[in-house]
């Protein structure tokens, strides 16, 4: 099943999440090579493809897992999560319509 797995950033997380930003994604292109991911990415803090100094508010990630425990175990071991970068995580079960 997918599941939807939120982070929202803590207030000035730019600099961590910069820092940290290579472990994260090598976690994500895991799950890619898995064929698990659906799809990722951050959420701009401004309405901006690419915010600047402004950074993000949070993060989507929407992949397979075997449970929501699977899920969430994954979530929180996140290297964003460690650094500090989210504030918190919430992982919800995700049925895909569209396309």
């Amino acid at each position: 099943m997918h599941y939807a797995i939120i982070g929202t950033d803590t207030e000035a997380s730019l600099e961590k999440r910069l820092a940290t930003r290579e472990a994260h994604l090598a976690r994500l292109r895991q799950l890619q090579q898995e064929g698990r991911l659906l799809i990722a990415g951050p959420f701009p803090a401004v309405d901006s493809p690419d915010p600047g100094p402004a950074g993000f508010s949070g993060s989507l990630i929407v992949a397979e897992f075997d449970s929501l425990q699977d899920a969430q175990t994954w979530a929180e071991a996140d290297p964003y999560v460690a650094a500090g970068v989210y504030q918190t995580v919430s992982v919800k079960p995700f049925r895909k319509v569209l396309p």
